[in-house]
């Protein structure tokens, strides 16, 4: 019993430990946009009691103030979502004043279903922020013949990532 207890204590502290090559990823896509050679990421701590009234989890690091010179001039959020038998790593990144300016898959595990990956139809996600109304699959999000499940994937992480956020702004997170 002990084993188990400990097994699944482990888990849970593993679960929010993002991998380094997930992490670097993440930092190209941001020295890419903001066409930086020098940043600095401050972690967006949210308590268990909050984060248990959001759609999305946030760990210790998956939310961040992404800052040149002390200023802020962004916000990154690393999550993941289920494909059809494993999970991909995705990354949103906001602007100042938390809308998506830019999302990119960073690790896709599957056979089929990659195209959602695409720079072209992640684009589609670009203007939204936690004011908009829900993404819908199928009138704002483009379906992709072979990419069903990902696809639909991705729409509900962002719509829940975006949901979360308004929770976040109503608590003064930002």
């Amino acid at each position: 019993m002990k084993n188990i207890f400990l097994v699944l204590i482990t888990l849970s502290f593993f679960s929010f430990i993002i991998p380094d090559k997930v992490i670097k990823k993440a930092d190209k896509v941001i020295i890419k946009y903001f066409e930086l050679e020098n940043f600095s990421k401050e972690a967006i701590q949210v308590s268990k009691e909050l984060n248990s009234k959001t759609s999305s989890e946030f760990g210790e690091s998956n939310l961040f103030k992404i800052l040149q010179n002390d200023e802020i001039i962004g916000f990154g959020y690393i999550g993941s979502a289920p494909s059809k038998t494993a999970d991909f790593d995705y990354f949103v990144l906001f602007d100042s004043d938390m809308i998506i300016i830019k999302s990119k898959v960073l690790i896709y595990r599957e056979e089929y279903g990659g195209e959602i990956g695409s720079k072209r139809w992640l684009k589609q996600f670009n203007g939204f922020s936690s004011n908009s109304n829900e993404v819908v699959y199928g009138d704002e999000i483009v379906p992709i013949s072979g990419a069903t499940i990902s696809v639909r994937s991705m729409t509900n992480s962002m719509n829940d990532l975006l949901k979360s956020i308004k929770v976040l702004k109503n608590h003064k997170v930002f």
